[in-house]
């Protein structure tokens, strides 16, 4: 694709990378075929494509975000499907990410949109807020139809039914390897993970151990950045960024560590990227160290190897596996987890279209409810024709979204590897 970017633009190293990855585009159009939003809505403009071309357009010509720019790229969901769809490589997501930033300093959103931002903006990343806001949440949601804006109901419909109590194995401190230790590990426990589903924490801490690993939960961890970083929010997103960076090196003074697990793949996804967030920062350096040992929790499992199984619990159960797209596309991790999960006797099935997002993606589901209602529809109506016994995926987003649509269980695939190898039956598959 050609670009027309002037040298003093191309200046700014933020608008030389896009000029890049605009570059590399040849307008072939195959990320159409695997766009959900294209799926859905059917407009060029809301495909990849027409994403770009909207983009090349704003970027090049100084201009500021206007509305039609904004309604295209705000329904985009991030989720990826384009990059490995993509024959020639373009990056979207750091072309999305410059888009975003640009939007959040030249367009003003309507008054409602600024309210639900900053409300997201500063509850979501915050485990107390965030839990806090359930319980308000629960009590409201009787009233939901009186809300005036689709957002706010969708808000209120996403409290879960419980809300688990504070689980302290999240506060910082170290859980030994049992036997021989093989590997020391920082673990990234995540923020509104903590509030909506603390089983997970738990099961990956056992798993690891079992498998002769320490695990070292940094002191006041707080979120990795993404949740903001998503809204296009650079400056909230890079400062939760630096301060994980800095949690996680200081828990590698006390002893090397062989890798920063993730069990949330959203986070994933960006605590992999932190090298790029931080190009040309005086972090850089301790950015892409914490990058090189970032790992999600099946990815690092896969190289290690399970703990042996010690029962016939779950043996043969049809397990249907939603690969989450921060997994599949975000972190090109596609096999690992049905790996692991045939290597513990499970019967792993997957549904038509795994590649297709359900409609999660952040804070998409909040934003933009209505494409994100249709994404789940579409998505747990594929599950269900598995007729699985349970569904598995890997990340918090995935597992709310799916399961506030289906009354098959809904687990972290964590859950059911701790469960084969020594620990408790996941909660969500009853007693």
């Amino acid at each position: 694709m050609q670009t027309h970017f002037s040298p003093e633009q191309l200046s700014d190293p933020m608008t030389a990378r896009s000029n890049k990855v605009l570059r590399t585009c040849v307008h072939c159009g195959f990320c159409t075929a695997t766009c959900p939003t294209y799926q859905v809505l059917g407009d060029e403009l809301d495909s990849p494509r027409g994403r770009i071309y909207l983009i090349k357009e704003m970027l090049e010509s100084g201009r500021p975000a206007d509305a039609k720019t904004v309604t295209h790229i705000d329904r985009c969901l991030g989720c990826l499907a384009c990059m490995t769809t993509c024959p020639s490589g373009v990056h979207y997501a750091h072309l999305l990410e410059h888009a975003r930033e640009h939007i959040e300093q030249t367009y003003r959103r309507p008054a409602m949109d600024r309210i639900l931002r900053w409300v997201l903006k500063f509850v979501l990343p915050h485990p107390g807020r965030f839990r806090l806001a359930l319980m308000g949440a629960r009590i409201a949601r009787p009233f939901k139809a009186l809300m005036p804006d689709r957002r706010l109901r969708a808000m209120l419909e996403m409290a879960p039914k419980a809300i688990p109590p504070v689980s302290r194995n999240d506060d910082g401190q170290t859980f030994p390897a049992e036997g021989t230790r093989r590997a020391r590990v920082a673990l990234m426990i995540g923020c509104a993970q903590r509030a909506l589903n603390t089983d997970i924490n738990d099961a990956t801490i056992r798993l690891l151990q079992r498998a002769g690993v320490e695990v070292v939960i940094p002191r006041d961890f707080g979120c990795c950045g993404a949740l903001t970083l998503h809204m296009g929010q650079e400056g909230d997103g890079k400062a939760r960024a630096r301060d994980s960076i800095r949690r996680l090196l200081a828990a590698e003074r006390d002893g090397p560590l062989d890798a920063v697990i993730i069990n949330t793949s959203g986070c994933g996804t960006t605590i992999k990227d932190y090298g790029h967030l931080f190009k040309g920062d005086a972090i850089e350096a301790d950015a892409r160290r914490v990058a090189g040992l970032a790992r999600d929790v099946t990815e690092f499992l896969v190289g290690l190897g399970l703990p042996a199984r010690t029962g016939d619990q779950g043996l043969g159960m049809r397990v249907a596996y939603h690969s989450a797209c921060s997994l599949q596309h975000g972190q090109q991790v596609r096999a690992a987890p049905k790996d692991l999960l045939a290597a513990m006797g499970f019967a792993v099935v997957e549904p038509a279209d795994p590649h297709l997002c359900c409609g999660s993606a952040g804070t998409y589901n909040l934003l933009q409810p209505a494409l994100s209602s249709e994404l789940k529809a579409r998505k747990v109506a594929t599950l269900e024709a598995v007729a699985p016994e349970v569904i598995a995926a890997g990340n918090i987003g995935c597992m709310m979204q799916i399961g506030g649509g289906t009354a098959v269980p809904v687990v972290h695939m964590v859950e059911l590897l701790d469960w084969a190898t020594g620990g408790p039956k996941p909660p969500a598959l009853g007693s």
